[in-house]
């Protein structure tokens, strides 16, 4: 008999104190030379480029805008499958639960993607704070509507039905299938540890006395810990409740009581929406010059954790390099648009920005039809951005910036824990890439079922 050991819990554990040393050691790369007096540097990308170089820097580069915008694909596919499970769960509930209430996913991916075209071109997202605070209360709001429905669940069952070693049943395909899942799990785990590329940011907003790295260091402990505790424990009490069955989205194993359910995914949706496009209140403390304090410090990185920043930046990138290399198109002058029913309202927008963030959006909303794999592509996206950005870069800057002697028992150390975690990002990767492959053998292309 074979085993396969499910270790997610302490997958987790082992990534959150990775995370913690890596981010304690990119703390240190707020100045150059040194932390505290040295040159500052505002953001990730700028650290890279001070203390690994140009070559660096356009790897980070091409990395950090990969993963914004496969991470925009996730959304996408996640708030269709919200939406469908919003209709079909009132079926259930209408029908019972022998009815037939399939949904086709892509309609309601194309509602998302024209909701995101006429967002897109809503100019200072940043700055309406209520967003921020919508995306944060509606993210902690679906989480904890999960963790009820699947302690509840677990409560009726009487019994635990995960278990730590799991049976393998004979055949190879099944045995294949389930390490590719577990490789896959660790992907997702890992995806929750991408905060990282904002942390300089973060920090910067912070006052000087006492010591920047000092305070980001003791927020994101607290904050990473306290993160994890939640989550580890909505895992746990879904496999406990699901055992092997557990579904990708937990709430899709739930119909009853259904407006509970509905209210999660609707919660869902708003986060989502307004996560695609909006940029977190922090970049406007920056912006402003705002000093904040440890308190403030946590806040922003629990806001970070549940409402990354994704489309405006990769907007910002591209209408920049258009606007340098052709400064005076006519594509790029500012047409104001007034709203009649008001004496100050009105829009500003260039031809650039439609036809750029429309086009965007769109091929980012057929690329997520044709690839509707949820937990493939968060596995995928955790396992490219884990190593590289969590861990390679704040390890490699910190040896640069502390001057650690190559083959020193600290060099030793630090390249020993590197190399645990490029072990995980090349199994995970593994893992993801096999389950699209298992996917696509199943499935076709511009059709999502739920």
């Amino acid at each position: 008999m074979k085993y396969l050991v499910d270790c997610y819990s302490p997958c987790f554990y082992s990534c959150c104190w990775c995370w913690h040393i890596s981010i304690a050691l990119e703390c240190c790369s707020i100045g150059t030379p040194d932390p505290v007096t040295g040159k500052r540097n505002y953001t990730y990308i700028h650290a890279v480029r001070e203390l690994l170089g140009p070559k660096s820097e356009l790897i980070c580069g091409v990395l950090q805008y990969s993963i914004l915008w496969g991470t925009m694909i996730g959304y996408t596919v996640t708030t269709a499958i919200s939406i469908a499970s919003v209709k079909r769960t009132t079926c259930f509930h209408d029908k019972g639960r022998n009815a037939k209430c399939g949904v086709s996913g892509n309609l309601y991916m194309l509602i998302y993607g024209a909701i995101e075209i006429f967002l897109s071109q809503c100019p200072s997202l940043e700055k309406v704070t209520i967003l921020s605070v919508i995306a944060s209360v509606t993210s902690f709001a679906y989480a904890l509507i999960a963790l009820c429905l699947t302690t509840a669940k677990l409560s009726s069952n009487h019994e635990f039905k995960g278990s730590l070693m799991v049976a393998m049943v004979g055949n190879t395909e099944a045995t294949s299938e389930r390490f590719w899942q577990a490789f896959q799990a660790l992907g997702n785990i890992a995806l929750a540890y991408t905060y990282c590329m904002l942390l300089l940011e973060i920090q910067d907003t912070l006052k000087s006395h006492p010591p920047e790295n000092k305070v980001m260091k003791r927020a994101s402990l607290y904050v990473v810990a306290g993160t994890a505790l939640f989550y580890i424990s909505l895992g746990c009490m879904g496999y406990a409740a699901f055992g092997n069955d557990v579904p990708g989205n937990v709430l899709s194993g739930f119909y009853e009581p259904f407006w509970l359910v509905d209210i999660a995914n609707i919660a869902v949706i708003i986060h989502l929406i307004g996560a695609y496009q909006d940029t977190d209140y922090t970049l406007y403390l920056l912006e402003n010059g705002l000093k904040i304090s440890f308190l403030g410090a946590c806040v922003s990185i629990s806001a970070f954790i549940v409402k990354l920043v994704y489309a405006q930046p990769v907007y910002a990138i591209n209408e920049k390099w258009v606007g340098s290399r052709w400064p005076t198109s006519p594509f790029n002058k500012i047409h104001t648009i007034r709203f009649p029913c008001s004496r100050k309202g009105s829009l500003h927008l260039t031809i650039n920005r439609l036809f750029l963030r429309t086009i965007f959006v769109i091929f980012t909303t057929a690329v997520a039809m044709m690839f509707p794999f949820f937990n493939a592509i968060l596995g995928l996206l955790g396992s490219i951005s884990f190593w590289p950005l969590t861990v390679y870069f704040p390890i490699s800057m910190y040896i640069v910036q502390a001057k650690i002697q190559r083959g020193s028992y600290r060099w030793f150390g630090l390249q020993a824990l590197g190399f645990v975690c490029l072990i995980v990002t090349v199994v995970s990767g593994i893992g993801s890439v096999a389950g699209m492959v298992e996917f696509l053998k199943k499935a076709r292309l511009f059709h999502i079922e739920i």
